[in-house]
């Protein structure tokens, strides 16, 4: 068994680490920027493919990957695992369709609610106490299905039905589609920008490069916000104007 995901913020890879840690302690994980990510999937059997959904929709990033690399998915059985700051509808499945068309064998899906980690909008902040009950509530649904799934072999099939599917596609993906057909060229870096390379560095898209000690988006981003929750000094902005608090998952745990 193969973990792959995708985090911006930690929240994924902390809820693809515990699910793992409970149903398959050998199980590596890796990201889905990571080199060696197709050829781990191609020397597992099962996967669980792991991303935090976007406006009720699975990000560019990992369905341009799926697509990418089509023709490693056939006979693969794939679970999936998405994160939310509030509603997801059907975020399992619309990673789940997609790998379907490639052959894949879907097991389950399941769907956490953590912390909003959208750093530049206040819709959804919530008190440091607010998010650690949040993540609480997460760990413990993760042991439950977690047990389910080694011990009974009953795997959750949450956001695969097709109730689900209308509820995600209603529910946001219908008004926000444009924002996920593509990498995102919304990014804004201001002129407070210091040129530290910290969000270069740390981007799976590689979409940021330091030029004459300032950073430029190459307009491939993929909205999953790590450059703007660590940027030192709140220069980079996406679907807000200014930094309203930077989160990350160690913030809540710490």
């Amino acid at each position: 068994m193969i973990g792959i995901y995708l985090s911006g913020t930690g929240n994924t890879k902390h809820c693809l680490e515990k699910l793992l840690s409970i149903i398959d302690k050998d199980a590596k994980m890796i990201p889905i920027e990571d080199p060696n990510s197709v050829e781990e999937i191609i020397s597992n059997d099962e996967v669980i493919l792991a991303y935090p959904t976007q406006f009720s929709n699975v990000p560019f990033m990992v369905r341009d990957f799926i697509n990418k690399n089509s023709n490693i998915w056939k006979g693969k059985k794939v679970f999936c695992m998405t994160t939310m700051g509030a509603f997801s509808g059907d975020g399992t499945g619309c990673a789940a369709r997609v790998l379907r068309k490639h052959g894949a064998i879907i097991t389950g899906g399941v769907m956490i609610k953590m912390p909003d980690s959208v750093c530049d909008s206040k819709m959804l902040k919530k008190s440091l106490d607010e998010n650690r009950r949040i993540i609480r509530e997460a760990d413990e649904k993760i042991e439950r299905i977690g047990n389910n799934m080694h011990n009974l072999g009953k795997y959750p099939q949450e956001g695969l039905s097709f109730i689900s599917h209308v509820a995600g596609l209603m529910g946001q993906r219908l008004w926000f589609y444009n924002k996920t057909t593509d990498y995102s060229t919304k990014l804004k870096i201001s002129d407070s920008c210091v040129g530290c390379g910290k969000c270069a560095t740390s981007c799976p898209m590689e979409n940021l490069i330091i030029s004459d000690g300032k950073a430029i988006s190459n307009n491939r981003c993929a909205m999953c916000y790590r450059c703007i929750s660590s940027c030192p000094v709140k220069a980079i902005t996406l679907l807000g104007n200014e930094v309203v608090e930077q989160v990350r998952y160690e913030k809540f745990v710490g």
